[in-house]
């Protein structure tokens, strides 16, 4: 049995014990039965992800999980699309999910149907994005990194490099996740911090390089960068500062082959590293527990999966686990 089915057995184990123990045995039987005979339980994970290098995990995540307590998984992204991510979750609720798990990166534009899904009696988490919204949103808790702990951490990273002045390139302006990254970062860095409009920069990595290149030609005290997607640091960051001829410090948040590799040859700095495989994996689990056992886990406060570093010194060890698919 590997590691994750032992972990499922025992969730529901734990659960069966817990009740004995406080004088529900009967109850118990009834209330957790054992992972694996629950395909009548659909779990819908709809997040704003693209697919790529990020995303992927997550859903692999999701997907073991589903496997592993023996759950249905409907597992959509939306391109970061609020439109289609909002009429994704309404079409869900229409098709019979028992359980919705949302990434919140509008919380306006998904209001409405994650408010309809509590109305309909459907428990929701929040992943990834909304750590400071989703109550509002009548979800229980939240699965993800608080984003702007994160970028304070970053803040204090660029504080050891010693540098001065750390560009923030945001690359979908209505993220509000982007821009806590940023927020955090000018809360504990003592230099200067400048926010910069890189919207869509994901969709056109060249026209992203160009801006960037632009921005380090035309302000030389620019002496770092946070990245805060991994293809932007290594495929816009980088080569803008080669083409700029100028030396920055490139930090990033979240991992993709390029960046890891950049991290071991020195040109990058570090990657935060939010470990969205556990997000996709815990948010089914969360929403598992509270169907078969009527859990509301994280006593109201958000369950947190980072931020952790990436650096030289544990790069080698990441990227083996980065080939197998879970981080």
């Amino acid at each position: 049995m590997s590691f994750k089915k032992k972990y499922a057995a025992l969730v529901a184990t734990a659960a069966i014990a817990a009740l004995a123990l406080s004088g529900c045995a009967a109850a118990a039987d009834k209330a957790a039965p054992a992972a694996g005979d629950h395909k009548d339980l659909k779990i819908c994970v709809y997040t704003h992800g693209d697919g790529g290098t990020f995303w992927s995990v997550a859903q692999k995540g999701a997907e073991a999980a589903a496997a592993d307590l023996g759950v249905t998984l409907d597992y959509q992204g939306a391109n970061n699309d609020a439109a289609k991510q909002a009429a994704t979750i309404e079409a869900g609720i229409a098709a019979g999910c028992k359980g919705i798990a949302s990434s919140v990166p509008d919380a306006g534009a998904l209001k409405g149907p994650m408010l309809a899904a509590k109305a309909a009696g459907i428990p929701t988490v929040t992943m990834n994005s909304g750590s400071a919204v989703y109550k509002e949103l009548g979800a229980f808790t939240h699965v993800g990194q608080d984003e702007i702990i994160a970028g304070q951490q970053a803040g204090l990273k660029f504080n050891e490099m010693g540098v001065k002045h750390v560009l923030c390139p945001i690359q979908e302006a209505s993220n509000i996740g982007l821009n806590d990254r940023c927020k955090g970062l000018s809360q504990t860095f003592k230099g200067k911090t400048e926010n910069f409009n890189l919207d869509g920069g994901l969709a056109d990595l060249t026209a992203a390089t160009a801006k960037l290149q632009a921005a380090l030609t035309a302000d030389k005290t620019i002496d770092a960068i946070f990245a805060l997607n991994a293809d932007i640091a290594a495929k816009a960051a980088l080569p803008a500062a080669e083409a700029a001829g100028v030396k920055v410090k490139i930090g990033t948040v979240d991992m993709s082959p390029e960046a890891l590799d950049a991290i071991e040859a020195g040109t990058m700095e570090f990657a935060i590293d939010q470990q969205q495989y556990a997000q996709g994996y815990m948010s089914v689990v969360l929403l598992y527990l509270n169907l078969t056992n009527g859990h509301e886990l994280g006593g109201g406060q958000p369950i947190y999966t980072g931020p952790g570093f990436v650096t030289k010194d544990n790069v080698a060890q990441v990227k083996k686990l980065v080939a197998a698919g879970t981080r």
